[in-house]
C-alpha cells in the first residue's frame, strides 16, 4: 500500500466500512460547498435554508474531529470542501484528510510528509475539486500544495495520483523562466477549475531574493503546464516599460497568493495581485511596476488578458490585494450589470463591469507624497474609489488615540507624536509611518460575501494602525560569524537579544529546548509564514546562524554575496502594530468591524463592532471589535455565519438584514478561517476549522459541525 494513504481509505475505494455510497451518489452540488468560496464566483453564498432566523438559536454540534496535529505555534485555516457526501480538509501538518460529512468519522488520510515529525507552521486556506465531465464524474481529484510540491489526490481512496507529474505532483519552481533555488514558491490559497484545467497563483517570498508571481494553468490528469501569464513581464512584453530593464531577470512576486475568481459562463478568470518584492522599499523596480497590485480578467482558457485595473501603481505599503473577488450584480441607471467587487487592504471596494473594465464606482486621483528616503520614487498619484464610503478608518488624528486608561493614552500620544502621518500614501520612513489600516487591513484574505437576495455585500475588517518603519541595512563583513549574520538578516524581526517581534514575529530565545536544529536550519533556508527563506545566502552562512540561536556560539563563516541588482539599501524594522502599553490597539474601538455595503446605493445598510477582548468585557468594556481573519457565509435561511474572531474564539450567526445577533457558540480555539454549509443527510449542516495560533493565540487542530437537533 502507498504510504501515507490508511487501510480505511482502501476500504473506502472497494466500497466497505460502512462509508458513503459515493460511486452513484447524485447530490446536487449547490447544496454542497464544492470550491473555496462556496462556488468559483466567491460569493461565499448558499441556498440552504433549512436553518433559518427563527430557528438558529436551537443549533448544537452535530459532530466534531480532532486531527491531533495542533502544535505550539501551528495554524489551520482551511475551509472544509464537500462533495458526495464526503468532507475533505486539511490539518495543522498538511495531512489532507476525507471525513462522512454526516458523522465526521474519519474515511481516508493522505500524510505527505510520511510519518516524519513536522514542527514548520503551514497554511493551507483550502483545497481544489475537479471532476471529470468524460466519464460521469467518477475521477475525482483534490489538489493542494504542500512547499513546492503541487499534489493531485484522488477523492476517493487517497492515494496520488499516478498519471499526474511526477507521480502525483508537480514542482510548482519549475517553470517560471529563470532558476528558483533557495525562496518559496507554493500555494496556500486555492486557484480556480475551469473545465480540465487547474488555475493557480503562488505565495511566494514578500522580501528578496523571490520567484516571479506567474498565473498558470496545468492540466487536470496529466499536469502538464498550458498557459501562463507572466505578471513581471519579459522584456518584448507589454508593461515591460513599467519596470526598470530587465526586471524579469532578478525581481520577484507580483504574485496572487490570495486565490482566483472564475465566471465559468464567460470564461474570465479574475487574478488579485500584491506588490512586487521586496513589499516597503523600491529602489530597484522604479515605475508602475505593471502587473503588480492589479485586478487582472484573463480568459481562462488561453490566460490571455482581457482587461486589467491597478489599484496600486508602486506599492511600498504591502497593499496586496488581500482576497479573491466576488462576481455580484449592481443596478446603475436602472440597469442591472454583471459586476465583480474587489476589496482591498485600505477598506475600499472598488466594482468593475465584468466583461470590459469599466469602472462603476467613481475613482480619484490622489497625489502622493514626494518626500521618500534615498533610491525611492513614489508614483505621483494613486486611485481610491468614492463610492461606497471606506469600511475602515482611513487616517489617525490624536482625537482617535485610546482612552482606555489615561496611562494607555498617554503612551499613545507620546509615540503617535513621532511619526510621520497624514495622506494614505505617506510613504515609509526612517522614523516611522503610520498607517491606516494597518498591514493585514482593513480588508483580509477572508474576502467578502455576496447575497444576491438582500444585495449586499458583507465585508468584515480589522481597524489596527501599523507603523512602517525602515532601517539601513548592514553590511557585510567578507568574513561573518553566526552573530553578525543573524544581526543582519533576522535581528530587524526577531530583535537583537532574540526576544521577537511580538504578534507573529516570534522569540527565538530558548529556542534548542523547542525544535531540532535541522528543523531551524530548514526553516532559516526555505521560510515560514511570512518570513523569506535565506538559503540564496549559503549553507554555510544558514547553517552559522543555526548554531548561533541553539547554543550561543559566534562562528566565522563564508556568506555569499546576493545578486547586487537584489540587494537594497533599505530593510523593515518588523511588523509593528500601534500598540498601547498593555498590548491593546493605541486607538479607541471599534478595533475590528462586520459591514454590509449595499453596491447599489453606494452605503452600507449596517455596521457593528465586531469581536472583542473577554478580560475587558470582563471589565465592562465590551463590543470593542477585534482583529478578525477569515470569511463568512450568507444563507437563503436569512442568516451570516462566521468565526473569524481571534480572542473570544466564537462562531456567530447574525440577521444578514440587520446584523442582529442570533447565536453564537465558543470553539474550543479561534476560528481564523471560514465556515462552509452543506447539506448531508437531509440536514443542513455549518462547518468550521478551529486552528487558533495567530498572534499568540493557543493552537488547536479540530473540526466542528453544527445542525439543528435530531427530533426524538
Amino acid at each position: 500500500m502507498m504510504q501515507g494513504t490508511t487501510l480505511l481509505g482502501l476500504a473506502l475505494a472497494i466500497g466497505v466500512c460502512g462509508a458513503p455510497s459515493i460511486a452513484a451518489d447524485e447530490t446536487d452540488a449547490s447544496r454542497e460547498w464544492r470550491a473555496y468560496g462556496g462556488g468559483p464566483a466567491h460569493t461565499h453564498y448558499s441556498p440552504l435554508k433549512q436553518i433559518d432566523r427563527t430557528n438558529v438559536a436551537r443549533l448544537v454540534q452535530a459532530w466534531s474531529y480532532d486531527s491531533g496535529d495542533a502544535f505550539e505555534g501551528s495554524e489551520m485555516q482551511c475551509t472544509p470542501l464537500i462533495a458526495h457526501g464526503v468532507a475533505y480538509v486539511t490539518t495543522p501538518k498538511l495531512r489532507l484528510v476525507a471525513l462522512d460529512a454526516a458523522t465526521g468519522r474519519q474515511l481516508w488520510s493522505f500524510d505527505p510528509h510520511d510519518g516524519a515529525e513536522v514542527k514548520s507552521k503551514y497554511r493551507n486556506r483550502g483545497l481544489m475539486y475537479w471532476e471529470s465531465r468524460d466519464d460521469g464524474g467518477r475521477s475525482r481529484r483534490l489538489y493542494y500544495s504542500v512547499d513546492e510540491k503541487f499534489y493531485s489526490i484522488d477523492a476517493r481512496t487517497g492515494r496520488p495520483d499516478a498519471g499526474f507529474g511526477y507521480g502525483g505532483f508537480i514542482n510548482l519552481k519549475e517553470g517560471l523562466g529563470r532558476k528558483i533555488e533557495n525562496t518559496p514558491v507554493t500555494v496556500t490559497s486555492p486557484g480556480a477549475v475551469y473545465r480540465d484545467l487547474i488555475i493557480l497563483g503562488c505565495l511566494n517570498s514578500e522580501g528578496l531574493p523571490a520567484a516571479p508571481g506567474d498565473i498558470r494553468a496545468y492540466d487536470a490528469r496529466s499536469g502538464l503546464m498550458k498557459w501562463a501569464f507572466h505578471t513581471i513581464p519579459y522584456p518584448n512584453e507589454p508593461g515591460a516599460e513599467t519596470f526598470p530593464p530587465n526586471a524579469r531577470e532578478y525581481l520577484g512576486a507580483a504574485n496572487s497568493w490570495a486565490g482566483l475568481t472564475l465566471d465559468e459562463k464567460r470564461g474570465l478568470l479574475f487574478v488579485p495581485t500584491g506588490s512586487t518584492a521586496f513589499d516597503f522599499y523600491g529602489a530597484n523596480r522604479v515605475g508602475d511596476n505593471l502587473y503588480a497590485n492589479c485586478l487582472i480578467a484573463l480568459d481562462a482558457g488561453t490566460g490571455r488578458r482581457v482587461w486589467h485595473y491597478q489599484v496600486i501603481r508602486h506599492d511600498m505599503w504591502d497593499r496586496d490585494l488581500p482576497a479573491p473577488p466576488s462576481l455580484v450584480t449592481v443596478r446603475r441607471e436602472g440597469r442591472e450589470i454583471d459586476a465583480v467587487a474587489q476589496i482591498t487592504k485600505s477598506g475600499h471596494v472598488f466594482v468593475f463591469e465584468r466583461e470590459t473594465g469599466r469602472p462603476l464606482v467613481p475613482i480619484e486621483e490622489v497625489k502622493v507624497p514626494q518626500e521618500a528616503v534615498d533610491g525611492e520614487v513614489p508614483a505621483k498619484s494613486e486611485p481610491l474609489p468614492l463610492s461606497p464610503p471606506p469600511f475602515t478608518r482611513q487616517k489617525i488624528t490624536e482625537a482617535d488615540l485610546t482612552d482606555r486608561t489615561p496611562e494607555a493614552r498617554q503612551s499613545a500620544l507620546e509615540r503617535y507624536r513621532t511619526f510621520k502621518k497624514g495622506s494614505q500614501f505617506m510613504p515609509p520612513s526612517l522614523e516611522g509611518t503610520l498607517i491606516m489600516p494597518g498591514f493585514d487591513g482593513g480588508g483580509e484574505w477572508g474576502g467578502s460575501t455576496w447575497d444576491p437576495e438582500t444585495r449586499l455585500l458583507y465585508v468584515n475588517a480589522n481597524e489596527m494602525p501599523s507603523i512602517i518603519r525602515l532601517i539601513p541595512r548592514a553590511e557585510a563583513a567578507e568574513k561573518s560569524t553566526g552573530r553578525t549574520l543573524y544581526m543582519r538578516y533576522c535581528a530587524t524581526c526577531h530583535r537583537p537579544d532574540l526576544s521577537g517581534g511580538g504578534n507573529e514575529v516570534p522569540a527565538l530565545k530558548g529556542i534548542a529546548s523547542r525544535r531540532k536544529v535541522d528543523d531551524v536550519i530548514n526553516v532559516i533556508r526555505r521560510g515560514s509564514a511570512r518570513m523569506p527563506g535565506f538559503g540564496d545566502i549559503g549553507e554555510s552562512a544558514v547553517t552559522a546562524i543555526a548554531r548561533y540561536l541553539m547554543t550561543g556560539e559566534a562562528k566565522e563563516a563564508s556568506a555569499l554575496e546576493r545578486d547586487p541588482r537584489i540587494g537594497l539599501k533599505y530593510t523593515l524594522d518588523g511588523y509593528v502594530w500601534f500598540q498601547d502599553s498593555q498590548g491593546y490597539p493605541a486607538v479607541k474601538p471599534p478595533w475590528g468591524t462586520l459591514t454590509a455595503i449595499n453596491l447599489d446605493a453606494g452605503s452600507f445598510a449596517w455596521r457593528q463592532p465586531f469581536g472583542e477582548y473577554p478580560e475587558l468585557a470582563a471589565k465592562g468594556l465590551g463590543k470593542t471589535g477585534s482583529q478578525n481573519y477569515g470569511g463568512s457565509v450568507a444563507t437563503a435561511g436569512g442568516l451570516l455565519f462566521i468565526g473569524a474572531t481571534l480572542f473570544d474564539n466564537k462562531l456567530h450567526a447574525f440577521d444578514k438584514r440587520t446584523g442582529e445577533l442570533l447565536w453564537e457558540t465558543v470553539l474550543p480555539v479561534a476560528a481564523a478561517s471560514a465556515p462552509a454549509v452543506y447539506e448531508a443527510g437531509g440536514r443542513e449542516f455549518i462547518m468550521i476549522g478551529a486552528g487558533g495560533g495567530k498572534f499568540g493565540g493557543r493552537s488547536g487542530g479540530t473540526y466542528h459541525a453544527f445542525a439543528l437537533p435530531l427530533d426524538k
